[in-house]
């Protein structure tokens, strides 16, 4: 059964979250202005700041709410999502897939010249009818109780909600590990994808633990390979998300400055803004993020995604070759 769902947060909730952020016991910092030892103090005080006296959540949860939100579950699985349809004669299925530590709402400014492309400047026969879940254990696809949910297993998942949706055929995007669900897709479920469009140059056979060679990739995807290597060398997270994510969950489940410090390295880290977080995201994006972690509790189950993934790798459905037999498979150019 698919249900409408529309967000809202207690009143309870974000006093409490107004409380805590006004008895912050602040860790020193020293000699970190260029981030080295991670999140700097200096930056998170104004962040913090921002948040309990400028931030305003129920504007912001009423944005989000102006979209077509609905939850189903799925062999105990809840899975939550934004379901838009396109503007178009014959609009094409569109999942749009997330990783961590993301979210759905990090879709929303694509959701518009999609679903409705001539409202932008476009033709209307491009229009797409929009799906974005959340993944499992992420936001409010929760409580997930269930253990053993990971990256391949969810491809599944999201291919039974397409069928819920009535979608024979779809099409796929995904980043981080929503890349590589997408991927799973192209590579189990080839006959019903219409292609999958990626940008995370990964390989399924990486998550197998089967190795990465640059070499497999074209000339002009030289720059991703750069790109992917650069990044690869932030791991302090999947070290200990892949192994002993509960025991940060503590932690961040009880403080949002601490959650927002571990989740704010990750965007300044991993996206172009120079160092400059806010070159690429405002201070309320950075704020949802944390919010959408924080008022659904779901810290603890989205990195145990990572443990998930790491403790029961991927194996092929088939041998054939392309791995991924769905057309359209590739990474972005650049």
């Amino acid at each position: 059964m698919i249900e409408p769902f529309a967000i809202h947060v207690p009143d309870a909730v974000l006093s409490d979250l107004h409380e805590r952020l006004g008895r912050t016991r602040w860790a020193e910092d020293f000699a970190n202005e260029g981030w080295r030892y991670g999140a700097n103090g200096a930056y998170l005080r104004d962040l913090a700041h921002h948040w309990l006296h400028r931030y305003d959540w129920r504007a912001r949860e009423a944005a989000m709410n102006g979209f077509a939100h609905f939850r189903t579950e799925i062999d105990g699985v809840p899975i939550h999502f934004v379901h838009e349809r396109g503007k178009g004669p014959n609009p094409t299925p569109l999942l749009l897939l997330h990783g961590w530590p993301w979210s759905f709402w990090d879709y929303h400014k694509v959701i518009g010249p999609l679903i409705d492309p001539a409202a932008h400047g476009g033709d209307p026969a491009d229009a797409f009818d929009v799906i974005i879940p959340s993944l499992p254990g992420f936001g409010f696809s929760t409580p997930l109780c269930t253990p053993g949910v990971n990256w391949w297993k969810t491809a599944d998942l999201f291919a039974v909600l397409m069928d819920r949706l009535e979608y024979d055929r779809f099409a796929a995007h995904g980043g981080d590990v929503g890349a590589f669900i997408a991927a799973q897709l192209g590579h189990k479920h080839a006959a019903r994808m219409i292609g999958i469009h990626i940008h995370t140059a990964g390989q399924l056979e990486f998550m197998a633990g089967l190795g990465w060679d640059p070499a497999d990739y074209a000339p002009e995807e030289a720059a991703f390979v750069s790109r992917m290597k650069a990044v690869r060398g932030e791991v302090g997270h999947f070290a200990i998300q892949s192994t002993k994510p509960q025991s940060l969950a503590y932690g961040f489940n009880d403080s949002p400055v601490g959650l927002r410090a571990w989740l704010v390295d990750k965007r300044r880290g991993w996206s172009d803004c120079g160092g400059d977080v806010e070159r690429r995201f405002s201070k309320d994006e950075l704020i949802d993020t944390a919010m959408l972690y924080w008022a659904t509790e779901s810290f603890h189950t989205s990195a145990r995604y990572y443990y998930e993934g790491a403790h029961d790798p991927w194996t092929p459905t088939h041998d054939r070759m392309p791995v991924v037999e769905a057309h359209g498979a590739g990474p972005l150019p650049s």
